[in-house]
Protein backbone atom coordinates (compact mmCIF):
# COMPACT_ATOMS: atom_id res chain seq x y z
CA UNK A 1 0.00 0.00 0.00
CA UNK A 2 2.82 2.67 0.82
CA UNK A 3 4.32 1.70 -2.70
CA UNK A 4 1.11 2.63 -4.32
CA UNK A 5 1.20 5.56 -1.97
CA UNK A 6 4.20 6.83 -3.28
CA UNK A 7 3.63 6.20 -6.91
CA UNK A 8 0.43 7.74 -6.89
CA UNK A 9 2.72 11.11 -4.66
CA UNK A 10 5.08 10.70 -7.41
CA UNK A 11 2.67 10.81 -10.54
CA UNK A 12 1.56 14.62 -9.36
CA UNK A 13 -1.39 13.52 -8.81
CA UNK A 14 -1.67 14.64 -5.33
CA UNK A 15 -0.44 17.43 -6.01
CA UNK A 16 -2.85 18.65 -8.71
CA UNK A 17 -5.76 17.38 -6.19
CA UNK A 18 -4.02 19.96 -3.29
CA UNK A 19 -3.76 22.99 -5.83
CA UNK A 20 -7.78 22.01 -7.12
CA UNK A 21 -8.69 21.95 -3.54
CA UNK A 22 -6.83 25.76 -2.31
CA UNK A 23 -8.51 27.34 -5.90
CA UNK A 24 -11.85 25.55 -5.33
CA UNK A 25 -11.93 26.61 -1.70
CA UNK A 26 -10.71 30.59 -3.34
CA UNK A 27 -13.40 30.20 -5.84
CA UNK A 28 -16.00 29.40 -3.26
CA UNK A 29 -15.59 32.44 -1.38
CA UNK A 30 -15.78 34.78 -4.73
CA UNK A 31 -18.61 33.01 -6.25
CA UNK A 32 -20.28 33.37 -2.10
CA UNK A 33 -19.88 36.91 -2.28
CA UNK A 34 -21.20 37.35 -6.13
CA UNK A 35 -24.53 35.96 -4.67
CA UNK A 36 -24.69 37.53 -0.88
CA UNK A 37 -23.50 41.06 -2.45
CA UNK A 38 -24.24 41.28 -6.16
CA UNK A 39 -27.21 38.90 -6.80
CA UNK A 40 -29.42 38.29 -4.20
CA UNK A 41 -29.90 42.05 -3.08
CA UNK A 42 -31.53 42.83 -6.33
CA UNK A 43 -33.18 39.42 -6.61
CA UNK A 44 -34.46 40.32 -3.00
CA UNK A 45 -35.81 43.72 -4.38
CA UNK A 46 -36.93 42.63 -7.50
CA UNK A 47 -39.53 40.23 -5.23
CA UNK A 48 -40.81 42.78 -2.51
CA UNK A 49 -37.27 44.11 -0.59
CA UNK A 50 -36.47 39.59 0.66
CA UNK A 51 -33.23 39.75 2.20
CA UNK A 52 -33.12 35.93 1.88
CA UNK A 53 -30.62 35.34 4.44
CA UNK A 54 -33.58 36.52 6.64
CA UNK A 55 -35.90 33.83 5.49
CA UNK A 56 -36.34 31.35 8.42
CA UNK A 57 -39.23 29.08 9.79
CA UNK A 58 -39.34 29.24 13.83
CA UNK A 59 -39.53 26.14 15.15
CA UNK A 60 -40.68 27.28 18.48
CA UNK A 61 -43.81 29.23 17.87
CA UNK A 62 -42.16 32.66 18.41
CA UNK A 63 -41.85 35.16 16.07
CA UNK A 64 -38.04 36.40 15.36
CA UNK A 65 -37.89 39.97 13.23
CA UNK A 66 -34.08 38.04 12.03
CA UNK A 67 -32.63 34.93 11.64
CA UNK A 68 -30.19 36.71 14.40
CA UNK A 69 -32.43 37.10 16.81
CA UNK A 70 -33.88 33.85 16.52
CA UNK A 71 -30.55 32.23 16.55
CA UNK A 72 -29.47 34.45 19.66
CA UNK A 73 -32.97 33.81 21.60
CA UNK A 74 -31.86 29.78 20.76
CA UNK A 75 -34.75 29.18 18.66
CA UNK A 76 -34.44 25.99 16.43
CA UNK A 77 -35.16 27.45 12.85
CA UNK A 78 -34.99 26.23 9.31
CA UNK A 79 -33.44 28.36 7.56
CA UNK A 80 -34.82 27.93 3.89
CA UNK A 81 -33.33 31.46 2.85
CA UNK A 82 -30.14 30.55 3.51
CA UNK A 83 -30.15 27.06 2.08
CA UNK A 84 -31.72 29.36 -1.31
CA UNK A 85 -28.38 31.24 -1.06
CA UNK A 86 -26.40 27.81 -1.16
CA UNK A 87 -28.37 26.14 -4.06
CA UNK A 88 -27.95 29.32 -5.89
CA UNK A 89 -24.10 29.41 -5.24
CA UNK A 90 -24.17 25.91 -6.39
CA UNK A 91 -25.53 26.60 -9.55
CA UNK A 92 -22.81 29.36 -10.60
CA UNK A 93 -20.08 27.26 -9.26
CA UNK A 94 -20.93 24.28 -11.43
CA UNK A 95 -22.29 26.30 -14.46
CA UNK A 96 -18.70 28.29 -14.06
CA UNK A 97 -16.70 24.96 -13.46
CA UNK A 98 -18.76 23.96 -17.34
CA UNK A 99 -17.60 26.98 -18.88
CA UNK A 100 -14.03 26.32 -17.89
CA UNK A 101 -13.98 22.53 -19.09
CA UNK A 102 -15.50 23.34 -22.18
CA UNK A 103 -12.58 26.29 -22.35
CA UNK A 104 -9.74 24.10 -22.16
CA UNK A 105 -11.27 20.97 -23.63
CA UNK A 106 -11.63 23.15 -26.79
CA UNK A 107 -7.63 24.18 -26.50
CA UNK A 108 -6.86 21.13 -25.47
CA UNK A 109 -4.94 18.87 -28.65
CA UNK A 110 -7.51 16.16 -29.36
CA UNK A 111 -6.19 12.35 -30.01
CA UNK A 112 -6.20 12.04 -33.81
CA UNK A 113 -9.14 9.24 -34.53
CA UNK A 114 -7.31 6.56 -35.44
CA UNK A 115 -8.86 4.66 -38.59
CA UNK A 116 -10.95 1.38 -37.92
CA UNK A 117 -9.20 -1.20 -38.73
CA UNK A 118 -9.45 -5.25 -38.69
CA UNK A 119 -6.75 -8.36 -38.67
CA UNK A 120 -5.64 -10.29 -41.38
CA UNK A 121 -7.15 -13.58 -40.50
CA UNK A 122 -3.91 -15.16 -42.54
CA UNK A 123 -0.79 -12.98 -41.54
CA UNK A 124 -2.67 -11.22 -38.43
CA UNK A 125 -1.14 -7.50 -40.02
CA UNK A 126 -3.45 -4.89 -38.78
CA UNK A 127 -5.52 -3.52 -42.04
CA UNK A 128 -7.66 -0.81 -42.90
CA UNK A 129 -11.52 -1.93 -42.38
CA UNK A 130 -12.71 -1.55 -45.83
CA UNK A 131 -9.26 -3.07 -47.55
CA UNK A 132 -10.30 -6.38 -49.39
CA UNK A 133 -6.82 -7.23 -49.68
CA UNK A 134 -3.90 -7.45 -47.09
CA UNK A 135 -1.41 -5.23 -48.08
CA UNK A 136 0.97 -7.36 -45.82
CA UNK A 137 0.26 -11.09 -47.71
CA UNK A 138 -1.82 -10.20 -50.26
CA UNK A 139 -4.58 -12.56 -49.47
CA UNK A 140 -7.86 -12.01 -50.57
CA UNK A 141 -9.97 -11.08 -46.67
CA UNK A 142 -13.62 -11.91 -46.06
CA UNK A 143 -16.32 -10.12 -45.19
CA UNK A 144 -18.36 -10.18 -42.22
CA UNK A 145 -21.28 -11.94 -43.85
CA UNK A 146 -18.67 -14.98 -45.48
CA UNK A 147 -18.52 -13.87 -48.95
CA UNK A 148 -15.32 -12.93 -50.15
CA UNK A 149 -15.37 -9.28 -51.79
CA UNK A 150 -14.44 -8.52 -55.23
Amino acid sequence: MFKEFKAFIAKGNALAMAIGIVIGAAFTSIVNSLVDDIIMPPLGLLIGNVDFTNLFLSLNGTHYDTLKAAQDAGAPTINYGLFINNVISFLIITFSVFLIVKLISKYMPQEPKQPATKECPYCLSSVPEKATKCPHCTSELVTTEGNATV
